[in-house]
């Protein structure tokens, strides 16, 4: 049904949005390799983790963080927290051997990375296309309406917006419209998270 690009990003509204699930489904479907440049939080099972578990598949397929940071917060406040230092110039996409990369980002696109770069500029830099994730609830409008227009600002290529939640007629109709955008899915809770459930989460939403 689509011709996905052979690497793209998957960013979010928010934090908690859902974007390492969809991560996670995309990765899945389309036997892509993943990297999450940027981890905040050790403590917990990293996204990394997470998604290699999901999926099943193999470290040659998940690509280690660039950075792996303590505390769960903001990259640029958890890089102060371990005396860290996140430079722009570092960063370049792992090699992969698959037809897809999926790149997951951290927070939203307004997330500070250091004292002068932001999410958005790492995507820029990156020169990626977007996939946006959003919640399908109260709320969604204008998140997501304002991450399109910023995506926009800077000419960064929009996938789409994967909608994540109850189904909501009115808030996919209305992003539709406003943001000038596809909605890829709409996609409700995966439970048990698998990866036969994540394929078939692909093949029934997208």
């Amino acid at each position: 049904m689509h011709d996905w690009p052979s690497a793209f990003f998957v960013t979010g509204t928010d934090t908690g949005i859902g974007k390492t699930v969809v991560s996670a489904i995309f990765t899945k479907a389309l036997n892509a390799s993943y990297w999450k440049p940027i981890q905040a939080g050790l403590d917990e099972e990293t996204d990394t983790e997470f998604v290699q578990r999901a999926t099943g598949f193999s470290d040659s397929q998940i690509k280690p963080e660039l950075y792996r940071l303590n505390t769960p917060m903001s990259p640029h406040a958890a890089a102060k927290i371990d005396d860290v230092e996140i430079n722009m110039d570092d960063f370049e996409l792992p090699d992969y051997s698959t037809d897809h990369l999926v790149v997951e980002g951290a927070g939203g696109l307004h997330v500070p990375m250091n004292d002068q770069d932001m999410i958005i500029d790492l995507i820029s830099y990156l020169e990626l296309p977007v996939v946006l994730v959003a919640r399908s609830t109260l709320g969604t409008l204008n998140h997501t309406l304002l991450s399109i227009e910023a995506l926009r600002s800077r000419d960064i290529p929009i996938l789409g917006v994967v909608m994540n939640g109850p189904e909501h007629k009115s808030n996919r109709e209305t992003i539709q419209h406003f943001g000038d955008v596809a909605i890829l899915a709409e996609i409700d809770t995966v439970d048990p998270l698998n990866p036969n459930t994540l394929q078939e989460t692909f093949e029934n939403n997208f």
